[in-house]
């Protein structure tokens, strides 16, 4: 992966550009120019084409630059970014960005481009090392990126288990308004949504969330940063994984109705705290 990066910098250094310019003209953003050239992110095909073009390369150039990616996604890599870096420039937004097929699934956050701006705070704002500076940013970013679920061309599944949906920061009101917006997102054609209820078992124990982002990368999600992994055998574990979460879960008129009716418990609540 450091080769890759290298290689890219130095190309980028060659063609006179800076990695700004770079990032402008390829349509990323200007932390993924960084982190590939860093070594810490791998990029997707989409990605590398857009950087590729331009850079201008000739075609044997850039057969030698897609070869180097073909060779990080053979040997299997994690990259870790954590604590208040990992909430600016996130690695899981910039993967979501390039994907045209991105498959989630949570068991206690829900995804991130669903969260509306103040449950987002509240999930940069428990990150380590975390500022209200940062946070703001990190939200801000979150949820320009949200528009890309409305974008034609580009698909997105989400499964969440029902325990994410009654996993709740802040305020019960808080929560009603986030599950006001998964309603509506439900609705749009680019987007399936679908929930494991509590009443059905579970086919694999889930031990943390994931997004797959086309069939390029995972990003997982912990207390202290993200995982991005790019390696064939990884990704294709996870969609194993994906497909059976994915089986058990309801989609379409019943998840709408099991949405109501989480709402509904949440306005009781609301009612009793206010009492």
């Amino acid at each position: 992966m450091k080769a890759l990066g290298a290689r890219l910098k130095g190309l980028r250094g060659e063609a006179g550009l800076t990695g700004a310019v770079l990032a402008q003209r390829a349509g990323v953003g200007q932390p993924t120019v960084s982190k590939v050239e860093n070594g810490r992110m791998v990029p997707s095909v989409d990605v590398l084409g857009r950087l590729t073009r331009a850079l201008g390369l000739d075609e044997s150039t850039t057969r030698e630059v897609r070869d180097l990616l073909v060779a990080v996604e053979a040997a299997p890599g994690t990259v870790e970014l954590a604590g208040a870096e990992a909430t600016a420039g996130s690695p899981l937004d910039e993967a979501v960005r390039s994907a045209r097929l991105v498959r989630s699934f949570q068991c206690v956050v829900l995804p991130a481009m669903l969260q509306s701006a103040e449950y987002a705070r509240h999930v940069f704002g428990s990150a380590p090392d975390s500022t209200p500076e940062g946070v703001g940013r990190a939200v801000a970013a979150r949820v320009e990126r949200q528009s890309l679920l409305y974008e034609p061309g580009r698909e997105s599944v989400f499964v969440l288990t029902e325990g994410v949906l009654r996993t709740w920061p802040g305020s019960p009101a808080l929560m009603l308004a986030q599950l006001d917006r998964l309603l509506a997102v439900e609705s749009l054609s680019t987007v399936r949504l679908g929930v494991v209820p509590w009443r059905q078992a579970m086919p694999v124990m889930p031990r943390h969330g994931f997004t797959l982002c086309d069939r390029a990368a995972v990003v997982v999600e912990t207390f202290r940063g993200e995982h991005v992994l790019a390696g064939s055998t990884e990704v294709a574990g996870y969609e194993e994984t994906f497909s059976r979460f994915e089986e058990a879960a309801t989609f379409g008129p019943e998840v709408r109705e099991l949405l109501l009716r989480v709402m509904k418990d949440f306005r009781d609540l609301d009612a009793s705290s206010a009492r």
